[in-house]
């Protein structure tokens, strides 16, 4: 993995229940390289490019929460707006089938070397976007873009903008099976009443609202929600 063009940092993320994953993400949020312009016709500013590059809190808790859920090898599972695709890394490692996603074109590269840190198989990934955009080409994504319909779909810290409840639960809805359960991390961004309401009109009931704190005061204080929906 050449970062020659950015700096990067690699870390030991501990998530109960599961062995300490070697994460190598951004430095911080002043990285930027996209010389050939494809983050650009993906609709990644310069300002928001290093984002998917970093560890969020919330992707922390939705790994946590997959770490304690039972594996069935009948499920498939994918993670949206997956960044550095934690959670996916820790579901891949005790087995379950999972897809990573993200419209990023330097997520796919971040998560092959997770993979290589971690000495983990090749998990897929695929170019998930959400929202109204022109249909990318493989050169720019990197990847094929999402087709399938899933079982469980799973993301944190999507709900950060006013559009984003009725794109992202547009997106959901068109990735999920005829019968499915999502997961949703989110750090009280404060759009999540918008994004229940969507979802109910597309059939899928808010079954489980887990209030998220962090209580050990040597840790980064944090306060979100675990929203869990089913569509039967």
């Amino acid at each position: 993995m050449s970062t020659q063009d950015y700096y990067t940092k690699t870390e030991t993320i501990k998530i109960d229940g599961v062995n300490d994953l070697v994460i190598r993400s951004l430095l911080d949020r002043q990285q930027f390289y996209d010389p050939l312009g494809a983050a650009s016709r993906l609709g990644i500013c310069s300002a928001s490019w290093s984002l998917f590059g970093m560890l969020w809190p919330s992707s922390i808790r939705l790994a946590s929460a997959l770490a304690l859920r039972p594996v069935d090898a009948n499920e498939n599972i994918l993670e949206i707006g997956c960044g550095l695709a934690l959670a996916s890394l820790v579901a891949h490692r005790r087995g379950a089938n999972i897809t990573a996603s993200d419209r990023h074109p330097k997520a796919k590269l971040f998560l092959q070397e997770n993979l290589r840190l971690n000495n983990l198989a090749k998990l897929p990934f695929r170019h998930g976007q959400w929202g109204e955009h022109p249909t990318p080409s493989l050169v720019d994504t990197g990847a094929a873009l999402l087709h399938k319909k899933y079982n469980l779909i799973v993301g944190s810290d999507l709900l950060y903008e006013p559009d984003m409840p009725h794109a992202l639960a547009r997106f959901v809805n068109a990735h999920a099976a005829e019968q499915a359960e999502v997961w949703i991390v989110d750090p009280n961004r404060g759009h999540r009443p918008a994004f229940n309401r969507k979802m109910q009109t597309l059939g899928f009931a808010l079954s489980s609202d887990t209030v998220l704190t962090e209580t050990d005061p040597s840790h980064e204080k944090y306060r979100g929600h675990l929203l869990i929906y089913n569509r039967h």
